[in-house]
């Protein structure tokens, strides 16, 4: 016999999980007035190149490594042809459904977020699609990141002007995207803002966001950066 969930009497008061940001950032117990640390994920936290790379070379396609954008970069190997827009969106759904949690973390991301968390309070912010969220926490946890993670989606300044109102209180933002960077300054001025790029590759094709505060080269960097905005 087959009962659908839909009506199973057992499912019914299931807790649904949050979609929207803004019910995301509902689940969040931030501490009033304890300093605030946003990180991105990917190229900040996890080498999303490389994972990527990984990903390409099983469909027969590559990277070229000519801008610091996906489209017009990944291409055909057979034929050197670039990968048409429309297929772009697909392709990346199911590299985050397929690689999420397996990309690598980035060197000293762990300790140096482990060293700030005893006086900052972090925060996630990654644009993974809903639906690799969950693996995005559980990649988190087994590389000794198990912060609190919010999925976002579009620009970042809304949802760091949000947390910022929640910890009343001093806050860095630290992304690799120059737009997340001015999204950020826009709408929540006030936070401090480090432009950083994990992947030397990928660092080389951009140089600081304009509306950054301080570029860093590494987490180590970072680290002493924030450990002196603190002090």
């Amino acid at each position: 016999m087959t009962i659908q969930a839909s009506t199973a009497p057992e499912n019914r008061h299931l807790p649904v999980p949050p979609v929207t940001v803004t019910e995301q950032l509902a689940t969040l117990s931030l501490q009033a007035g304890r300093p605030l640390l946003i990180a991105d994920a990917d190229e900040v936290l996890f080498y999303f190149m490389r994972g990527l790379e990984r990903f390409l070379e099983g469909r027969g396609l590559y990277f070229d490594w000519q801008s610091y954008a996906l489209y017009g970069n990944i291409r055909h190997r057979h034929d050197g042809s670039p990968m048409p827009a429309e297929e772009l969106h697909p392709l990346l759904q199911g590299f985050f459904a397929e690689a999420t949690e397996l990309l690598e973390p980035v060197d000293g991301a762990a300790a140096a977020l482990a060293e700030l968390a005893k006086d900052v309070q972090v925060v996630v912010l990654s644009n993974v699609p809903l639906a690799a969220r969950a693996a995005r926490e559980r990649a988190l946890a087994r590389h000794g990141m198990a912060f609190p993670l919010i999925a976002n989606h579009g620009v970042k300044g809304p949802a760091v002007a949000a947390l910022m109102r929640m910890a009343a209180a001093p806050a860095v933002f630290i992304d690799d995207i120059p737009h997340n960077h001015t999204s950020v300054a826009q709408t929540a001025p006030k936070v401090h803002r480090v432009h950083f790029i994990a992947d030397p590759r990928l660092a080389a094709l951009l140089g600081p966001a304009p509306d950054c505060h301080h570029r860093a080269g590494s987490w180590e960097e970072i680290r002493d950066h924030v450990a002196a905005l603190l002090r």
